[in-house]
This record gives structure tokens, sequence and C-alpha cells, in this order.
């Protein structure tokens, strides 16, 4: 079995990195592998619980469960702190974790994938 990673940076709604990132991570948890997906920064808010959407609009809260069901949700404990998220704010399943635990799961890892974007990067610098 396969052990894929999957780190995601943006919040659950107003970019669509974070829904591309589940939509990959569900797709890949109906195969022969374990996915961990690392909730980072803005993403921790995809791990709210009682989030309410328009009919008819994708729920990351609903991706998140169906996820849980064959793998883990690790929410960045210090990012969920510096946004005001408890324990008891995410869903049942996901877990509040650390970048230790980030870091051994990245060197236990098959594959990492991350979904970041640029646009806040600064320009590289050369010479």
């Amino acid at each position: 079995m396969n052990n894929i990673q999957i780190i995601l940076n943006d919040p659950p709604y107003g970019t669509e990195r974070s829904y591309n990132g589940l939509r990959l991570a569900k797709a890949v948890s109906n195969e022969d592998a374990h996915v961990t997906v690392f909730l980072l920064a803005d993403a921790v808010a995809c791990a709210k619980s009682g989030q309410k959407v328009p009919q008819g609009f994708y729920s990351i809260e609903l991706m998140l469960k169906s996820i849980l069901r064959k793998g883990e949700v690790l929410a960045c404990g210090t990012c969920m702190d510096v946004r005001g998220f408890t324990d008891d704010d995410i869903l049942e399943g996901a877990e509040r974790s650390t970048i230790q635990v980030l870091s051994e799961h990245t060197l236990h890892a098959d594959k990492v994938l991350v979904f970041q974007g640029t646009e806040k990067c600064p320009p590289l610098r050369t010479g």
C-alpha cells in the first residue's frame, strides 16, 4: 500500500486549491493507498465543523469526512491557535497535530503533494 501525503495551505473557499487537493485525496483513497491530508496555515479552516454552504456548492467538510473513512486529516495546532480554532471546532476524526508529526509523515511517505499558490511569494533574486 502506498503512503500519500497531501499538504494544503489555502482556505476552504475563495480559491480552488484546497478543493482540488481534496478531490485528489478522495480519488487516491479509493485506490490501494493510505492518504494523509495535512492542513497548514489558512487550510486549517477546512476542518471547521458545521460548514453551511449554498445548495449545489461543494462542501469541504463533506469531502474531508469522506477522506477520514480511509485516511487521516491532521491540522497544524499552531495554525489553529493563531486563527482561534480549538479542538472542539474541528471535525470529529480530524486531529490537532504538529510540524514534528508532519516531518515524520513526510519522511515516511511514498509521495508528498503540496497544494499552494505562488502569488504571495516574493520574486527570486539572482546574483
